[in-house]
C-alpha cells in the first residue's frame, strides 16, 4: 500500500466519522427512534415506487440488518403509535405485508423535518452538487453492502 493510499483510508475513515457524528449530533430523527425513522423511510419509499408490492418483516429485516426479534419490536411499537398497518396477505396467510399511515402526525412531522434539514444542505451545495452527492453516496452504501456481506 502506497503512503498516499494510506493517508486516503485516513481521510476516507475521518469524513465518514464525522458524517455519521453530525447526522448522530443533530438528531435527524428526533421526534422518533432511529429504527423507527428507518423503516418509515424503506416503507414510504416502497408505496411510491411499487404501490402493489408491499414489504414484509422479513424484507425489512434484509434491507436494515435488524434481527428478526429486533423487528419485531419495532413494528410493534410502530403499529401501536398508528405509524404503520399490517395486512394478511390473501394467497400466503404466512405473508403479512406492511404500509406506512401516511396521515400520521409522528410521520409527517418526522418526515418534514428530515426534508428541511436536506433542502438546507442543498441550497448549501447548489442542486447539481448535491445530485453528484447523493450519487456518490448511493454507490458508497452498495460497496460497503458488498464488502461487509
Amino acid at each position: 500500500m502506497t503512503l498516499r493510499m494510506k493517508d486516503l483510508n485516513e481521510e476516507v475513515l475521518d469524513a465518514w466519522l464525522r458524517l455519521t457524528t453530525a447526522i448522530s449530533n443533530t438528531k435527524l430523527v428526533s421526534d422518533m427512534p432511529y429504527n423507527e425513522a428507518l423503516i418509515c423511510n424503506l416503507l414510504y419509499n416502497s408505496q411510491k415506487q411499487q404501490p402493489d408490492m408491499p414489504l414484509t418483516a422479513t424484507d425489512l429485516c434484509k434491507k436494515t440488518q435488524m434481527l428478526k426479534s429486533q423487528m419485531n419490536r419495532t413494528l410493534q411499537s410502530m403499529e401501536d403509535k398508528g405509524l404503520i398497518e399490517r395486512t394478511r396477505s390473501t394467497l400466503d396467510k404466512r405473508q403479512v405485508f406492511l404500509w406506512l399511515n401516511t396521515d400520521s402526525p409522528a410521520f409527517r412531522t418526522q418526515h418534514e423535518k428530515s426534508l428541511k434539514l436536506i433542502d438546507s444542505l442543498i441550497a448549501r451545495t447548489g442542486e447539481e452538487k448535491a445530485g453528484k452527492i447523493a450519487q456518490l453516496f448511493t454507490e458508497i452504501a452498495i460497496m460497503a453492502q458488498e464488502t461487509i456481506q
